[in-house]
């Protein structure tokens, strides 16, 4: 309660009271109006980005399991009999099966070799006494800007039987016939293996390179006092520092290797035999070519769903290391 100060006056006796001063206090209703505001205004930002995701990702996923529930060609579909007959015929399929095992090879081989590249890569660019820093790191970043196109026609002008990969070969005398590195089986693998490594491994190794900015220089410092070599201070001090970014690039490296189609299409085909074919190679053939058969393409593309889900969850719980 303010104080109210009282005034005489000389001769009359007569006292008068002042005002009291101004109330500059903010107003309950005014601040509630002024958060109201702001609430409103986030969900505006917020509403047109959820209605487009709902609408391009979850509407198509909902109607995809139901399309995973029917059967016939074409727009022709009919409710399967029983419902799950599709996934049912998918544990029958020996040309699926063929499918997620040559994607889980590439999943296997491919994702560790390009990560462990990748971080190398970045710790030896991160160093500061290393001269043109940027000309090396556009050099192993560029492949992942060339159209995938191109380099698919490059890699199989290199690996066709007459191409460079063999010239090279037998000039130095490690083979004597040359070798039909697209018309066999596991040598078709390894040729999709090396693209995805070539073209991927300067991507990751951009994200470990922002990492490392963010990396404790006095611990690096502590390390190489108390006389850590430099493998040692890297693998004790700088790999535990990005956790998070290993993390988060092995969940996207085998999220996009699970998805795996570019590679499978413009390099082998699938060939030879679907021994190439990755999974959702395998989808689209079904769902598009060859007689389509939709039903049984959505419930292809279920099965890779869940897999990338159970694999993403798997890698959060193992990375999350906070108490």
């Amino acid at each position: 309660m303010a104080t109210q100060a009282i005034v005489t006056s000389g001769g009359t006796g007569r006292r008068r009271r002042s005002s009291p001063p101004p109330d500059f206090s903010p107003r309950r209703g005014a601040w509630l109006d002024t958060a109201r505001r702001r609430n409103l205004t986030g969900w505006g930002f917020l509403i047109p980005a959820a209605l487009l995701i709902t609408l391009l990702s979850f509407v198509p996923m909902i109607q995809a399991f139901i399309l995973s529930l029917q059967t016939g060609r074409g727009s022709r579909l009919n409710w399967a009999d029983p419902l799950w007959m599709n996934f049912e015929r998918l544990l029958h399929d020996e040309i699926f099966k063929l499918t997620m095992f040559n994607t889980v090879f590439y999943l296997v081989i491919q994702v560790p070799i390009m990560l462990i590249l990748a971080m190398v890569l970045a710790n030896l660019l991160n160093d500061p006494k290393l001269r043109y820093k940027a000309v090396w790191r556009t050099m192993i970043f560029l492949p992942c800007a060339v159209s995938l196109v191109s380099y698919s026609l490059v890699f199989r002008t290199m690996f066709a039987t007459d191409g460079l990969v063999n010239d090279a070969l037998m000039g130095l005398g490690l083979m004597h016939d040359p070798l039909n590195w697209l018309g066999e089986p596991w040598t078709a693998r390894f040729v999709i293996v090396i693209g995805l490594i070539w073209r991927w491994t300067g991507y990751n190794m951009i994200f470990f390179l922002a990492a490392l900015q963010n990396v404790d220089h006095s611990t690096l410092e502590a390390a190489r006092i108390d006389g850590a070599g430099s493998f040692k201070t890297f693998w004790y001090v700088t790999v535990p520092q990005l956790r998070p970014m290993i993390v988060l690039t092995a969940i996207m490296s085998i999220n996009g290797t699970l998805q795996l189609f570019d590679e499978s299409w413009s390099l082998t085909k699938g060939g030879p035999s679907y021994n190439s074919m990755s999974m959702s190679h395998y989808l689209y053939e079904l769902a598009f070519l060859k007689n389509p058969n939709v039903g049984y393409g959505s419930a292809i593309s279920y099965v890779i769903l869940i897999m990338v889900a159970v694999l993403a969850l798997i890698q959060l719980k193992v990375g999350d290391k906070r108490d």
